[in-house]
């Protein structure tokens, strides 16, 4: 079964195309700046060089009709014709308490979905667009939906709520979504697979670490807290999000500098962490070369992110009640060496032997970089959030 993969931001479409279940990729790419002049395509086909192509591309509508038009083109696609896509399946950032796991896309999941946008305003909207797009350009095929909040549906009330005026949660829903669910699901999964741990008796602590950081903690197959929350911005300091803060010192500063709410809403999201502190970068790499080159505010930085992932490592052995796994994944938690090793030094009353030496030469691959015999092992996952959307779109389409 050819299945398309649609992840649909603001100004971009990711995109995958799948050959189910024998989980191959046949092309993969990115519609970039939609919307925006300087707006092109950037193509591979499998056993291809990749192909950059510049056209005008005015909303998702268009994207997507041209990236269908790509994977039926005579030298750029891996398909003879429109006919053999069999479904689609869509990243869904928020679905509020609606879903706890993927479904198959309908007219009352778009109303859901449209009740939820409050929750979600920069990422809801372009995931609907995306929907609709493929309902009008492929109206018989089925889609799916995948959202990054189900797998944290699981969360107990204690882990969820928060220390607000319960009337809050019963009209408008605010509690602890979480986020990165799907990446959290399958690296914890594929981390039991290879250390031949049972899933379903494990107690996991999953770091997807990027320019957004999310930690999640796992107990017998299910997650039991996360830490973002309501939006993306809680948790551990990011690369341009504040993460955990004392609400008071925002509305301190507001009151002081006389910020307005959207303000404040680009200073924690987009003006913090990383670059709020170093001054110079959200990209972990520049940040590191500046600290090595003894940028101070850089390598307090540095440490300040470690910092933070340690600590909600340590609240997340607590609440576990132990730990036998720590994942790393992401951006930042596969290919950043060292920022890995800050984090994990400390931990070895965990019953942690980290081998740091093996750390440090492990990159975007699959690999266990404890010891033999640790009590607690940590491994490197990389993450493949396209294939967890093709795999659930798979199993509801071919019911």
């Amino acid at each position: 079964m050819k299945i398309v993969v649609l992840n649909c931001g603001s100004s971009s479409i990711k995109y995958q195309l799948f050959e189910m279940p024998e989980q191959t990729v046949l092309a993969k790419g990115l519609v970039d700046k939609i919307g925006i002049s300087g707006s092109c395509i950037k193509h591979q086909k499998e056993g291809a060089d990749k192909v950059t192509l510049t056209d005008e591309i005015p909303d998702h509508k268009t994207g997507i009709q041209k990236v269908i038009g790509l994977l039926t083109d005579s030298e750029h696609g891996s398909l003879k014709s429109i006919e053999e896509i069999q479904a689609v399946g869509h990243r869904v950032v928020h679905a509020g308490e609606k879903f706890n796991g993927s479904v198959k896309i309908t007219g009352a999941v778009i109303d859901a979905l449209k009740e939820c946008i409050h929750l979600a305003p920069l990422h809801n909207p372009p995931n609907l667009e995306g929907i609709y797009a493929i309902t009008e350009v492929l109206p018989s095929v089925p889609q799916v939906g995948v959202f990054d909040t189900a797998f944290h549906q699981t969360m107990p009330r204690v882990a969820y709520l928060y220390g607000l005026p319960y009337k809050y949660y019963e009209k408008y829903a605010v509690r602890r979504y979480g986020f990165h669910g799907s990446s959290h699901r399958y690296v914890s999964k594929k981390a039991c697979e290879e250390a031949g741990i049972d899933y379903n008796s494990a107690k996991i602590i999953t770091c997807h670490l990027g320019n957004g950081s999310s930690l999640a903690a796992i107990k017998d197959g299910k997650s039991i807290d996360t830490s973002m929350g309501l939006t993306p911005l809680e948790g551990v300091m990011m690369g341009t999000r504040s993460g955990d803060l004392d609400i008071g010192a925002v509305l301190s500063i507001a009151d002081l500098e006389n910020l307005s709410i959207d303000d404040v809403n680009v200073l924690v999201n987009k003006k913090s962490g990383i670059l709020g502190i170093s001054g110079l970068s959200s990209d972990m790499r520049d940040v590191e070369i500046a600290g090595d080159e003894g940028h101070e505010m850089s390598m307090l930085a540095l440490e300040m992110y470690a910092y933070r992932v340690k600590k909600y490592i340590g609240a997340y052995t607590a609440a576990l009640g132990g730990v036998d796994l720590i994942v790393f994944t992401g951006g930042v938690g596969e290919n950043d060496t060292r920022s890995r090793n800050r984090i994990m030094e400390g931990l070895e009353y965990l019953g942690i032997d980290f081998d740091y030496d093996l750390s440090l030469k492990t990159r975007g691959k699959l690999k266990t970089i404890t010891r033999e015999g640790s009590k607690v092992k940590v491994m490197v996952v990389p993450t493949n959030e396209e294939l967890v959307i093709a795999s659930d779109t798979y199993g509801l389409v071919a019911q």
